[in-house]
């Protein structure tokens, strides 16, 4: 079992706050896996999807006080009757126990959870293997870009097909159908697989439900239970100073590289596909390392862009531009923003192994490093 130290101690900090962690992620991202490194010793896990479990928790007092382990694990909870209740029994009744909760989407996703235990839970939402947990896995930069960050496949010898079209179906299937009631797997499936190419990329509804066929409200509705799942990030612009700025349309960006380059054919990787896969790699970083700040853009109407904004405190916002290759950075969109916004620090987001460095854009400071440099900011 590869060892995880970083979400172990995500998971370590989110029951310092709270009995309750839901950890949430796409399918097969790795958290029973990573619920299992708890340690054997440690913890009683229950798969939710056994019928039989249902019988084990038909009590819940009972069930809890009959457990002799400091962790409780459900995974796939939603698949219980009432979830809700057992874990707000968990919660209230036995506070000193641990309770981890496993799903493919938030709490408020499922009809089922009548209560979403606000204030009894904290949200751990993991991402595809990370920029610095690449070494733990032993796999190349160019590996993970390629195969994606779901265990399973970054880990296989070869990239196989029928492992992306297969977790599409499941996915489909398992979560989609069962947690928002959509039918048609044809028409759900033509919309992700679209989005996935565009990847990265501006999204406009008007657009996407002409392009495929399809009216305004499924689009929309499609999209929401894609966000929700985590299958997509919808990343918002940032504005304020009204300056001839973008407003309101998003950036959409698919969950996971391996599925990227396998719906746009990328296969081999050419040296032009490195720059998107990275970008999409750093937003999985952001995601990770600062749960509590979503990225943000930042657009003109003369098309000048910053790849991510993090804001930071009133007033001061960073930017984070992201470059497979440092040289090929241009600062003058960063000139314009920050002559809108002038406080804040600047990083160029590289994938070399150099140490972090500062270097100087026309008026403005810019630290070159790698993302492992982020943790201190």
């Amino acid at each position: 079992m590869i060892a995880r130290p970083f979400w172990l101690q995500r998971l370590s900090s989110a029951w310092a706050e709270a009995p309750i962690v839901w950890l949430c992620g796409v399918r097969r991202v790795g958290k029973t896996t990573l619920a299992d490194s708890l340690g054997a010793d440690q913890l009683l896990y229950l798969n939710c999807d056994l019928p039989s479990t249902e019988d084990v928790v038909a009590d819940p007092e009972m069930f809890y006080r009959s457990c002799t382990k400091p962790v409780v694990i459900f995974d796939e909870i939603h698949q219980l009757r009432d979830p809700s209740r057992l874990l707000k029994i968990g919660a209230d009744a036995f506070p000193k126990l641990k309770i981890l909760a496993t799903g493919s989407s938030t709490l408020a996703a499922s009809k089922k959870f009548r209560d979403t235990l606000t204030g009894r839970k904290r949200l751990v939402h993991l991402t595809p293997v990370l920029w610095d947990e690449l070494p733990s896995f032993g796999v190349t930069l160019q590996q993970r870009l390629y195969h994606g960050g779901l265990p399973a496949a970054l880990l296989a010898t070869s990239k196989k097909p029928s492992f992306y079209r297969e977790w599409l179906d499941s996915f489909f299937a398992r979560d989609i159908q069962r947690l928002f009631g959509f039918r048609d797997i044809n028409r759900f499936n033509a919309l992700f697989e679209y989005l996935i190419k565009q990847s990265g990329g501006q999204f406009e509804v008007t657009k996407t439900a002409s392009a495929l066929g399809i009216t305004r409200p499924t689009v929309e509705s499609h999209v929401s239970a894609l966000e929700i799942t985590q299958a997509v990030t919808l990343v918002r612009p940032f504005h304020g100073a009204g300056l001839n700025e973008l407003v309101k349309q998003p950036k959409i960006y698919a969950f996971d590289t391996g599925f990227v380059s396998f719906a746009r054919g990328w296969d081999p990787l050419r040296q032009d596909d490195y720059g998107p896969l990275w970008e999409h790699l750093v937003l999985e970083h952001l995601q990770a390392h600062f749960p509590e700040t979503p990225p943000l853009y930042w657009r003109d109407k003369q098309g000048r862009e910053i790849d991510f904004i993090l804001p930071r405190k009133r007033n001061e916002v960073d930017v984070i531009e992201c470059k497979w290759n440092s040289k090929a950075f241009d600062g003058t969109a960063l000139g314009v923003f920050r002559s809108y916004y002038p406080k804040g620090k600047n990083y160029l987001l590289t994938p070399s192994s150099a140490p972090a460095h500062l270097k100087r854009y026309g008026a403005h400071e810019v630290l070159v490093c790698n993302p492992s440099a982020l943790k201190s900011r």
